[in-house]
């Protein structure tokens, strides 16, 4: 099965979420880019995708950027 390079890349941004995320917060995009070594603009449109889809909340702006949508199941 072929995953195309951005769907790569959306799995690799939510595991990094998954990672970093704590209490709720909103991830920067700009600190999840530095980390995976992903463009800014390039993430940017993927997590435009991911929010279109409901799989992230997105906020613009200072203290913005992305946080879960859904939090995993316990257990």
């Amino acid at each position: 099965m072929m995953i195309s390079t951005k769907g790569r890349y959306a799995l690799r941004v939510l595991v990094d979420m998954a990672e970093h995320q704590a209490g709720g917060c909103y991830v920067p995009l700009r600190e999840i880019a530095a980390r995976q070594e992903i463009s800014e603009k390039y993430l940017e449109s993927i997590v435009k995708l991911l929010v279109h889809e409901n799989i992230l909340l997105g906020v613009r702006g200072k203290g913005g950027g992305g946080s879960r949508e859904h939090e995993a199941p316990a257990g």
